[in-house]
């Protein structure tokens, strides 16, 4: 296929033109639908909103909600450092699951369409219709009272005293307790993971791996010199997305918080100024990770 040139721009020109041109919907619909929103927010969150007869009115009171937040909130602060301490492990076991499940699936064997499907099924599930549907729904129970006993299981002496033959730090086990336990929010979570490492999986030519056959090569050493270098650009996006994802999950302690406070006694204005406060640690935790993780990924030419 051949790909038509504008004359007079190099190539950096023409391929930084076209980010442009595929970014050009987004651009759009942030300026036509969250724009105005978005500064609306901010005004609310400098003010204290006052119902009146006609609508509303607004009082200037600068940044005193987002002093109530930090001094006098009785459980914000709290929240929102569980929930970055519990979207840390979150995050590694659900891009450790992802990446498995993307490897095993990239395998030939009878029945893989079947698993594909099955392991895809969270795509479907995480959508914020069914999963309204869902907390509600009849099999949603017995599955709960299916994970009581495993978490019966995990909670006996014996288990853990199994794990501890293995002289594993006592952190790294605890990880490992509260990962078992969160088995199904992390199947739940993969399904976007699973498909973007799975077509990257594809996306690697076969040459590479028959280039280092003929050199020897071991398959543990295929992985960490080929498919892991090849797939870092999309582990760190995996990484991102799943951040984000958990952030905004409509079961995350501190979306409820908001959503109670802006609706609630509190007021729109401390919920905006929560809103704000939770923004701007989550845009963060995004520029740190995406410049730590940016170092370690490989793009091929």
């Amino acid at each position: 296929m051949k790909i038509r040139r504008f004359k007079g721009l190099s190539l950096r020109q023409q391929n930084v033109l076209a980010g442009y041109l595929f970014s050009l919907p987004f651009i759009i619909g942030f300026l036509l639908v969250f724009l105005y929103p978005l500064i609306q927010s901010a005004i609310f969150s400098l003010s204290e909103l006052e119902i009146t007869r006609t609508g509303y009115g607004l009082k200037y009171v600068g940044i005193e909600n987002f002093r109530y937040v930090f001094r006098i909130h009785p459980t914000f602060v709290r929240e929102l450092t569980e929930t970055i301490i519990a979207m840390v492990t979150s995050v590694f076991w659900i891009l450790v699951f992802s990446f498995f499940a993307a490897m095993i699936l990239n395998q030939q064997f009878r029945g893989r369409w079947i698993a594909r499907a099955i392991l895809f099924l969270p795509i479907i599930m995480a959508s914020g219709i069914i999963l309204k549907i869902e907390m509600k729904d009849y099999m949603t129970g017995i599955l709960e009272y299916g994970m009581e006993e495993v978490e019966m299981f995990l909670a006996t002496p014996g288990f853990s005293t199994y794990l501890s033959k293995f002289q594993l730090p006592e952190a790294f086990l605890e990880n490992i307790l509260l990962a078992i336990e969160g088995i199904p929010d992390i199947i739940r979570s993969s399904g976007i993971q699973i498909l973007i490492l799975l077509a990257g999986l594809q996306a690697i030519s076969p040459s590479l791996y028959e280039a280092a056959d003929v050199e020897g090569a071991t398959g543990w050493e295929n992985f960490w010199l080929i498919t892991l270098p090849m797939l870092s650009p999309l582990i760190l996006t995996n990484i991102v997305y799943t951040i984000v994802d958990y952030f905004i999950a409509p079961t995350n302690k501190i979306v409820a918080n908001i959503r109670s406070a802006s609706f609630g006694s509190l007021g729109y204005g401390i919920g905006s100024a929560m809103s704000w406060i939770y923004f701007a640690i989550v845009g963060l935790i995004l520029v740190v990770v995406f410049m730590v993780f940016s170092r370690f990924v490989f793009y091929h030419e």
